[in-house]
């Protein structure tokens, strides 16, 4: 038990939540900082909701996020199975060892029993807890349930007497008193167990030393570590890491917007950006430094330094976080992550050649500083890549039929033609001198060619923009343009 052992315990119902992949990090974080053994446990017993879907859009957001487990789902390991519904003889072997030691019994009230004694207890002003009435049966009250069909559940026979205290390793000591537990369930009347048993056995089996989980978990604790000391296992050490909330501070939810990992993928952020940002929900290692490596984390990630208090998600923050990785990285890195996307986008075939790897890194290389995710760059680079211009209302109107726009695309069109090797060196001297026989801002020149040849108003640069667009290209939106504005015009005319 020397070496430390943390896992992350997933149930596969739906997508991997960030709150999850910020649990499942800290305890790659801190099985690495203490090169010890992080694992990855199924916890499926819910038959009706869980999917091999969601296990498998688990494992894969994991891979996304580099956590890498040491044992669990298609690594082995000398602990398993590590799907919870592979165990199910281990728990029922130890819920019968339970029963044995007269530490839990057969309890066959049925549910209209059960509500009717939470009612009666919250008629009394009692906690609505189970009053333990099938924890002395007769043999003879026994048989009479079972003549009636009844199944039974198996309950824990809870201590009821002192405290029980958790040392948590964040929130210090807490105690609880133990007047305050039932009898709880660990075997269903189906035979499968509650998550408050199989946890424990399987924590107790892996040999699992740290539990590092969320703080919505902690009263679950004296119920386990019960269970933990009635059968004579070790009881790990906890760690209950606060609860991330929206910007309103109400818990993280779907009407915040996306909180599945996958979502975030999808979206553009970076991988190593994801890993940062969820590390500083509710951690810091300074009050200056917010930019990790995943080496440095490993290296600085303690969980003294893990907050009580919890952690806002600020999406703009993220986008910022996600922002400085992408300018980070080389231009071939960048290539190489983004290309699937425009593959996807239909922006580029299949097979790229030379040409096509030339001028999608040009692309690149004048949006790089400019977008916060990769999914930024469809809207971005549209235009350098289809035939069509896919005109914006609002700088159209503002830009392109603004008077004198028509005259300023005319004038520089033989112009644009003329030039034959599309440069900042060779571009710049026609624009300027446009603007000095018009004697206005060179703003006024560009930007009627800006909105003409993407579209939009807002682009890189418009001699990169023009460069990477080609000469016959270019000049044809610019065609198109002034037709749009000559089409404007003779519809004006015909409705006055």
């Amino acid at each position: 038990m020397n070496q430390v052992r943390v896992r992350f315990a997933p149930s596969p119902t739906g997508y991997l939540h960030v709150g999850g992949a910020r649990t499942a990090l800290f305890n790659y974080l801190y099985a690495k900082h203490h090169h010890g053994v992080f694992v990855l446990r199924i916890e499926d017993t819910d038959l009706a909701r869980s999917t091999e879907a969601s296990t498998r859009a688990i494992l894969d957001s994991m891979a996304y996020l580099g956590l890498d487990w040491d044992e669990g789902p298609e690594k082995g390991g000398d602990y398993g199975p590590y799907f919870q519904s592979q165990r199910l003889e281990l728990y029922k072997e130890y819920a019968e060892k339970l029963l044995s030691m007269g530490r839990a019994y057969e309890c066959y009230c049925t549910p209209e029993e059960l509500d009717q004694i939470r009612q009666e207890a919250a008629a009394q002003g009692r906690d609505p807890k189970y009053d333990g009435r099938c924890r002395n049966l007769t043999d003879t009250q026994r048989r009479e349930f079972v003549r009636q069909g009844r199944k039974p559940v198996i309950r824990f026979k809870a201590d009821f007497e002192g405290t029980t205290l958790v040392d948590d390793l964040i929130r210090g000591q807490v105690i609880f008193d133990n007047n305050q537990l039932d009898d709880f369930v660990i075997i269903k009347s189906d035979g499968m167990p509650t998550y408050n048993f199989a946890v424990v056995i399987d924590d107790a089996l892996m040999r699992i030393t740290h539990v590092i989980r969320g703080e919505d978990h902690l009263s679950n604790t004296p119920k386990q570590i019960q269970i933990y000391q009635a059968l004579g296992f070790a009881v790990p050490q906890f760690a209950h890491i606060p609860m991330i909330l929206g910007p309103d501070r109400t818990r993280l939810s779907k009407r915040h917007g996306a909180t599945s990992v996958g979502q975030f993928q999808e979206e553009g952020y970076l991988a190593e950006a994801m890993v940062n940002y969820l590390a500083l929900l509710g951690w810091a290692y300074d009050d200056s430094q917010t930019i990790f490596s995943k080496t440095e984390l490993i290296e600085k990630f303690s969980l003294s330094k893990v907050s009580k208090n919890p952690a806002v998600f600020d999406l703009a923050k993220l986008q910022w976080m996600n922002g400085v990785y992408i300018r980070e990285l080389s231009l071939d890195e960048l290539y190489q992550r983004t290309l699937p996307l425009f593959k996807s986008w239909g922006f580029v075939p299949q097979e790229v050649g030379s040409e096509l790897e030339a001028k999608v890194k040009s692309v690149l290389r004048v949006l790089q500083e400019r977008v916060k995710t990769l999914a930024d760059l469809k809207e971005a680079s549209c235009y350098f890549f289809q035939d069509e211009v896919r005109y914006d209302e609002k700088a159209v109107s503002k830009v392109l039929f603004k008077e004198g726009a028509a005259e300023i695309l005319s004038s520089l069109l033989p112009e644009l033609l003329a030039v034959k090797d599309y440069t900042q060196e060779n571009l710049e001297p026609v624009f300027h001198k446009a603007q000095e026989q018009r004697q206005c801002k060179l703003a006024d020149v560009i930007q009627p060619v800006r909105v003409a040849v993407t579209g939009t108003n807002v682009s890189p640069g418009i001699y990169d923009v023009l460069a990477i667009l080609g000469r016959a290209r270019a000049c044809q939106r610019i065609k198109d343009a002034l037709a749009l504005i000559k089409s404007r015009q003779e519809g004006q005319v015909h409705d006055g």
